[in-house]
């Protein structure tokens, strides 16, 4: 297995389930943007985009895909919600809500604070994608009322995707001062695991 990564972006989603199942893996740390600073990844992912995730034959570009096919080939169960467990269509919504609605407008702030040159950043755009963001955090913090974890009271890949969201938000974007108490909390919670601790130091 070889991981192709950039700190602080998405891949971590991919590098922290490695560290959760304790599976072997070859890194590659690049620079950010690698399509930009790197060239000759796009030789490899012509999509440019990290994560990319190498397995035998099978190539992977999509974060939250490559923690589910990690969960469901190489693990034993413990970080996925069975198919019959009534919890399964929970399971399944945080898992694209974490990317589809969670990460989605972060990428847009980022992009127009600290991507495009002063002359076309767009501090409306921001504004507006910051609101947009608190209006879908508003499923999370309610999604955590009375609970440890999203689904079946144990630690799950939905909570990897869509804890990084929060990472992106506080490490990234430094704006945690949206994060509502239930989302706070389940954050701290988050951040005391060894394998969370692992994908965001920049040592491995």
């Amino acid at each position: 297995m070889k991981l192709y990564h950039c700190p602080m972006t998405r891949s971590i989603r991919v590098l922290w389930c490695l560290e959760e199942m304790q599976l072997d893996y070859d890194l590659e740390v690049m620079p950010f943007p690698p399509r930009v600073m790197q060239k000759s990844f796009k030789e490899i992912n012509p999509l440019g985009t990290v994560p990319y995730f190498v397995d035998g034959d099978v190539g992977m570009s999509e974060s939250c895909a490559i923690c589910h096919y990690l969960a469901t080939r190489y693990g034993d169960g413990s970080l996925l919600i069975d198919s019959k467990h009534e919890e399964y269509g929970t399971f399944l919504d945080w898992l694209y809500y974490s990317d589809a609605t969670a990460t989605f407008p972060q990428a847009v702030i980022l992009r127009y604070t600290m991507l495009e040159p002063p002359e076309r950043q767009q501090a409306q755009a921001v504004e507006d994608y910051k609101a947009f963001l608190v209006g879908r955090l508003k499923k999370l913090e309610q999604g955590l009322e009375g609970k440890t974890f999203l689904c079946a009271e144990k630690f799950t890949i939905a909570d990897i995707c869509v804890g990084f969201a929060l990472i992106f938000a506080k490490q990234v974007l430094h704006i945690e001062e949206i994060f509502t108490p239930n989302i706070k909390a389940y954050y701290e919670r988050l951040e005391q695991r060894e394998a969370f601790q692992k994908a965001c130091s920049g040592s491995l």
